[in-house]
């Protein structure tokens, strides 16, 4: 019986589709010459000199998404598992601080397979060589593999794993780990795709309806946790030229506000922008007066202005094409206080991007 620290089979998702974590260097795993990736030293005899790993195909030390010599041979051992998974049994049973898991086969190479998964599983967390993973759940279980205990044996046809905490928390990983390691024997790929909540997060929903800024519109999900998250010191220069009904409000200024909510509130902290909007084309007209916009679309007024004064107010520079706003029949003085009226679109768009705007075009 061997008792180690392991996540086993679960392990199949992330290594299916995420490139390996900075690899380490170990003991020879068979007839290979000097140091090389395997289990351990003396237990390359019984294997055979053809699964040794020598000098030169040892793990290689790299970055976060390197990938060691054993990476594509585990690769293929998940897929196989992925792939047949028709052909496993599982039974997991609770006991007190964890689980009691059965995983089989018929299938005598199946069976093999999952064997050999979890012996190399168990080399790579007893080396501290975790697979980088993307699932939440599985991320958070390695954070804790010194508190959790398993105990290992293989049966004729796969392995039992008990595997236990003292600590409540990691506790409730491993029982929901084996949930979803479940899932994965009876739907797999279809599973793997997914990602899995850690215990407890998933009954915090995000704000999905929060304006931090401009408060009518814009609405924004908060995603704390999500990669790219706003920068500070970000400067958009957003390209409006599209008309719409002039009875409404014109909806490129809708995107414009969410750029705004989306930097003052969507993700794990407000972050400062400069956002610079040119307006020109169809939306040249968006940015009239109240008593140009009436004379020009015979409406009550310019629906948009509020808006604009909003955007304005939340620091967002407003500018319009003087070359589109002349060929129109209107002068600076037609357009809204807070609006400037730029030489033209051209100069405006590359005076901006020199001075280090990214360009952001709203095309619908």
């Amino acid at each position: 019986m061997k008792i180690f620290s392991i996540l086993i089979f679960g392990l199949l998702v992330s290594f299916s589709l995420i490139p390996a974590a900075t690899a380490q260097q170990g003991p020879g795993f068979g007839g290979g010459h000097g140091n090389g990736f395997g289990p351990g030293a003396g237990r390359g005899a019984g294997r055979g000199a053809g699964r040794g790993m020598g000098a030169g195909r040892g793990m290689q030390s790299g970055g976060p998404n390197s990938h060691d010599e054993r990476h594509d041979s585990d690769h293929d051992v998940f897929q196989f598992l992925l792939t047949h998974h028709e052909k496993i049994t599982r039974t997991v049973k609770e006991v007190s601080g964890g689980v009691e898991t059965l995983t089989e086969s018929d299938d005598e190479e199946v069976a093999s397979k999952i064997k050999e998964h979890v012996e190399w599983m168990q080399y790579r967390i007893k080396e501290t060589n975790p697979i980088r993973m993307r699932d939440p759940l599985f991320e958070e279980i390695f954070r804790h593999t010194d508190k959790i205990k398993m105990e290992h044996v293989d049966t004729e046809k796969g392995v039992r794993v008990t595997e236990t905490s003292d600590d409540p928390y990691v506790a409730d990983l491993i029982r929901a780990h084996a949930k979803v390691v479940s899932g994965f024997v009876e739907r797999g790929f279809a599973e793997a795709m997914k990602n899995h909540a850690i215990p407890g997060s998933d009954t915090v929903q995000p704000e999905a309806d929060r304006k931090p800024v401009i408060s009518e519109h814009g609405s924004v999900v908060r995603l704390p946790n999500a990669v790219h998250q706003p920068r500070d010191g970000t400067k958009l220069m957003v390209d409006v030229t599209r008309g719409d009904d002039p009875a409404k409000l014109n909806s490129a200024l809708e995107g414009v506000a969410r750029y705004v909510n989306i930097y003052a509130g969507a993700g794990e902290s407000p972050a400062n922008v400069e956002i610079a909007v040119v307006f020109h084309g169809g939306a040249t007209l968006a940015v009239l007066n109240d008593d140009a916009y009436r004379e020009k679309f015979q409406t009550s007024g310019n629906p948009n202005l509020e808006l604009l004064h909003e955007l304005h107010e939340a620091g967002v520079e407003l500018t319009v094409c003087g070359q589109s706003l002349h060929s129109a029949g209107y002068q600076s003085s037609d357009v809204a206080v807070f609006v400037d009226t730029a030489v033209s679109a051209l100069t405006a768009v590359v005076n901006l991007q020199a001075d280090g705007y990214s360009y952001v075009p709203i095309l619908k």
